[in-house]
């Protein structure tokens, strides 16, 4: 779809002075204040989403939630578990054909990432009561589909277009999924610490035992956020370049996201249960089955994804610049 011009717009020779009529830039002094309003507002409306971000982070170690992050074997096994999610998101950053991103814009999105999951941790908690009316399993459903798919997506997203969206750096349609990667290992981090600490906290056997056991499962289930964000951020650098189109295209990308989340949640409430029964093997034996073959079909996509750009990439390259045909005019 292109840009919609006014009628006038659309006849206009450009001899006319239509500022402020069908057309308008940056003129007066009351066009400058607008300006310096508008951009004000936007930069006071991100910082006040990273500040409550971080106070709800700091609420939540203050009041215990993640206060086992004090303790340096949490620490560790929280590290630890977020391996395998680096790992993937490394990938996808070493994948990027064009620059390579700056390490401020990836840290900065890291920590965004980590930042922003206590939003999502709200509304996870503040929303399930809603749908267990519908009974235990539809509930589930629901809930997974309906609420923690996209409010998880959602907020990974808003992390990369919190800040490295807006930079000139950001300058391929592939960044977006560089980002959206290394937002899902800020989210998975702390996810993982959650698990950790409130494992370690609800047992009287042995913490490290019980805390290395559930860093094990998380480690399985982390880079599962990182593809998901990352096909998200895909759709979310095809947005920044195609601007007229970009709403559903962002849209788009989420409800991808989402969709696969949800998936993932709800298929893992049995299908490592069934695997046991049918195999022999344990539910951890199940639950590995599964993580590897889910995560794995995603993970081909997102692959897929990624190739079908560095081809298209590598095709426009090797080609020669177009230069158009000279006039009879031209020396």
């Amino acid at each position: 779809m292109g840009t919609r011009r006014d009628p006038v717009q659309a006849r206009t020779d450009g001899s006319l002075d239509l500022h402020d009529v069908v057309e308008w830039e940056q003129q007066t002094l009351l066009d400058a204040v607008a300006v310096f309003v508008y951009q004000a507002l936007l930069v006071a409306t991100r910082a006040f989403v990273v500040v409550l971000a971080l106070f709800i982070l700091l609420a939540e170690i203050a009041l215990g939630t993640l206060g086992g992050l004090t303790d340096p074997w949490i620490g560790v096994m929280t590290v630890l578990s977020a391996v395998p999610a680096l790992g993937l998101a490394a990938y996808v950053w070493h994948a990027d054909v064009t620059t390579q991103e700056p390490l401020s814009l990836l840290v900065g999105t890291f920590l965004l990432g980590v930042l922003v999951a206590g939003f999502a941790g709200i509304l996870n908690t503040a929303v399930p009561a809603v749908f267990m009316g519908w009974g235990v399993d539809i509930g589930l459903i629901g809930l997974f589909f309906l609420v923690v798919g996209p409010v998880e997506e959602g907020v990974k997203l808003l992390a990369v277009r919190l800040y490295p969206f807006r930079d000139n750096r950001f300058n391929a349609v592939i960044d977006g999924a560089v980002y959206g990667a290394v937002a899902g290992l800020g989210f998975a981090t702390i996810e993982n610490a959650l698990y950790i600490t409130q494992s370690v906290a609800a047992t009287s056997a042995n913490p490290l035992a019980v805390g290395g056991g559930t860093s094990i499962v998380r480690a399985l289930a982390g880079p599962g956020h990182v593809i998901y964000s990352a096909i998200a951020g895909y759709y979310l650098g095809l947005a920044k370049f195609n601007p007229d189109d970009a709403g559903p295209i962002v849209i788009k990308g989420l409800l991808i996201a989402a969709v696969i989340h949800g998936g993932y949640n709800t298929l893992a409430q049995f299908v490592p249960e069934a695997l046991a029964a049918v195999t022999g093997l344990s539910w951890f034996g199940g639950f590995v089955v599964f993580v590897l073959v889910f995560d794995g079909v995603f993970g081909l996509i997102l692959v897929w994804k990624i190739r079908a750009y560095r081809r298209a990439y590598r095709l426009v390259h090797d080609r020669p610049i177009p230069r158009s045909e000279p006039t009879e005019f031209d020396p």
